[in-house]
């Protein structure tokens, strides 16, 4: 059983900052390809940020300079840095993983956390 738990979201102003955290536990042989994804309120899921395992990062327009992704593999942890958020970044963001358990590669996803930004 592979459990990924997201922390770091919460209340911020405009302008402020928030640092997101996504920890896979369980039975994980590599851990490839990680991301970030948000869903507001009545909108779709949307890609925010991923990483590749070499490092590769790619990022949505609305978050290119602002967000930074990284990953520590020793920890089975990927990180979202948010600076210069605004209000329209509020939503729930979701953390992904595709990992290999079992001899299988598996797509993971995180319950999600809260960011707000209040204007």
């Amino acid at each position: 059983q592979v459990q990924l738990v997201e922390s770091g979201g919460g209340l911020v102003q405009a302008a402020g900052s928030l640092r997101l955290s996504c920890a896979a536990s369980g039975s994980i042989f590599g851990i490839n390809n990680m991301g970030w994804y948000r869903q507001a309120p009545g909108k779709q899921r949307e890609l925010v940020a991923a990483i590749t395992s070499g490092g590769s990062t790619n990022y949505a327009d609305s978050v290119k300079g602002r967000f930074t992704i990284s990953r520590d593999n020793a920890k089975n942890t990927v990180y979202l840095q948010m600076n210069s958020l605004k209000p329209e970044d509020t939503a729930v963001y979701y953390c992904n993983m595709r990992y290999f358990s079992g001899g299988v590669s598996r797509s993971g996803w995180g319950q999600g956390t809260q960011v707000t930004v209040s204007s």
